[in-house]
């Protein structure tokens, strides 16, 4: 499993592309019943689509399901630095300032994957640090479809930008200031959903994966 999401990470599985299972038996070396399970796992990600009598596919969100993603998280957000400005720890802040470190490590690696995933799991992180079970959960989905949409289309300029913005807003937070945390949080997945450039990048896509 973790091979394939590489695959797409790294652009050699681009979106729309069918994934026959003698295939990728052959190309990882594995039974089509290991093959069976990555796919059905991935699709519960949301990386991959399975079409019944039609197979398997990567999974290309719409421009409609990104935006819908988007403004969903930011409502959400909102709420969790709101309320966590006003009570984070200091213990929190260290842990927030060792993730940011985690990402510069990964940005300076040019390792997309990783970028990606840790870029992603900050927001993970602050809404850990609530106590609302259920808002966690949730936003840990619109996280796992906001990494696919990321992984396939954000380029390393955006992904510098976000962790910028990361840093910003954990001063925000240190700082106990729940007004410039809640704008910038608003910003920051403004300015992410922007940089995807979605509607330009799926209409390359499908002229390229029209093309013999």
């Amino acid at each position: 499993m973790q091979a394939i999401t590489q695959a797409i990470a790294d652009r050699r599985l681009m979106p729309g592309t069918k994934l026959t299972e003698a295939k990728l038996c052959g190309i990882f070396q594995v039974s089509r019943t290991l093959v069976r399970q990555a796919l059905n796992q991935l699709s519960r990600d949301h990386l991959v689509t399975l079409l019944p009598d039609r197979g398997a596919f990567v999974a290309a969100p719409s421009i409609e399901e990104a935006q819908q993603v988007f403004d969903v998280r930011t409502m959400l957000e909102i709420h969790i630095v709101r309320d966590l400005s006003k009570s984070i720890t200091t213990r929190q802040v260290k842990q927030l300032k060792a993730h940011l470190s985690a990402e510069r490590k990964a940005l300076r690696g040019n390792d997309i994957a990783l970028r990606t995933r840790l870029l992603g799991d900050f927001h993970m992180v602050l809404a850990n640090m609530q106590s609302n079970d259920v808002l966690r959960q949730i936003l840990s989905d619109l996280l796992v479809r906001s990494s696919l949409i990321a992984l396939m289309y954000q380029s390393s300029q955006s992904a510098e930008e976000s962790h910028a913005e990361h840093v910003q807003l954990v001063k925000a937070l240190e700082a106990h200031d729940s007004a410039s945390a809640a704008r910038l949080m608003k910003q920051h997945l403004r300015h992410v959903e922007r940089n995807l450039q979605l509607e330009n990048q799926t209409s390359d896509l499908k002229t390229r994966s029209a093309t013999p």
